[in-house]
């Protein structure tokens, strides 16, 4: 029987099927052959009696993260505060780097749009206007809640951010039984203090699924090339040909037609520092 494995815990997962929820195991196959299985996956199941089954194989996926240990992800919805804590752009930057990395979609969420003047987060949502699609929410009074949760309707979708940021709150807001703990920000630390404590998809009211997890608030190691990088900023893509060397890497090269663009307003300088500081980041593993 064909299911989605919609929560695991304890080492037990638990298989949404047309006939139910089933908690299984998997075979010990999965574990010789160094397979973890995963919240999202697709899977075929032997059922065992009315509660229990066991899982027999893992249908192909379109993505797989480790920790946390999720598959098959449509949407990443960035989240980050307008301010409380302020927000750094190279961090948020490496979340949409992974996201194109993985055949990801990704979407803009601005919280704690009431802790800015209207002007501030008009500049701050420019950043990614026609790259992603922005949205600015307060999670404190729910404004814009309804239209972020409209954006991924049909769709498996994860949060992805730094800590502290409310997307936990975010998620209440969108599906109240998930009924996750918050703990907002650490008065030392301005950083959030993580609260999730296990995996689980949970179906939105619009049709989209959206999971529930403890990770997503960094990448540690930038998986990406000096000459790849580039294709993980979608807007510097009309540029490519256009620069005056075939190997242009938009650094300091003449004639080069992405700072040109920069210079020119048509790609955010915040963003081409985020792409420099994660260009730098990049020739520093290398020395090594």
């Amino acid at each position: 029987m064909r299911g989605l494995i919609v929560k695991g815990i304890g080492g037990f997962y638990y298989v949404k099927t047309a006939e139910g929820v089933y908690q299984a195991k998997g075979r010990g196959i999965f574990k010789k052959r160094g397979i973890t299985l995963s919240v999202g996956d697709n899977v075929d199941i032997r059922i065992l009696d009315d509660k229990d089954a066991v899982i027999e194989s893992i249908e192909p996926r379109k993505n797989h993260f480790i920790r946390p240990p999720i598959a098959n992800v449509d949407c990443f919805i960035v989240v980050f505060a307008a301010d409380r804590p302020k927000p750094n752009f190279h961090v948020i930057d490496r979340f949409l780097i992974t996201a194109e990395q993985k055949g990801i979609e990704s979407v803009i969420c601005i919280n704690k749009r009431d802790l800015l003047p209207e002007a501030d987060l008009e500049k701050m949502k420019e950043i990614y206007s026609g790259v992603y699609p922005v949205f600015a929410v307060s999670g404190k009074t729910g404004e814009g809640i309804d239209e972020l949760a409209h954006c991924f309707a049909g769709k498996r979708t994860a949060f992805a951010g730094p800590s502290g940021v409310g997307k936990s709150t975010i998620t209440n807001l969108i599906i109240p039984e998930a009924n996750m703990e918050t703990s907002g920000v650490s008065r030392k630390t301005d950083r959030g203090r993580h609260t999730t404590r296990h995996v689980e998809i949970f179906e939105t009211k619009e049709g989209g699924l959206l999971f529930d997890t403890p990770g997503f608030t960094s990448f540690d190691i930038l998986d990406a090339e000096e000459d790849d990088l580039q294709d993980f900023y979608p807007e510097m893509a009309e540029y490519k040909g256009k620069c005056r060397f075939d190997d242009c890497r938009h650094v300091k090269e003449p004639g080069c037609a992405v700072r040109e663009a920069v210079f020119d307003g048509r790609i955010s300088s915040v963003r081409y520092a985020s792409y420099l500081a994660n260009m730098e980041e990049i020739r520093n593993r290398k020395k090594f």
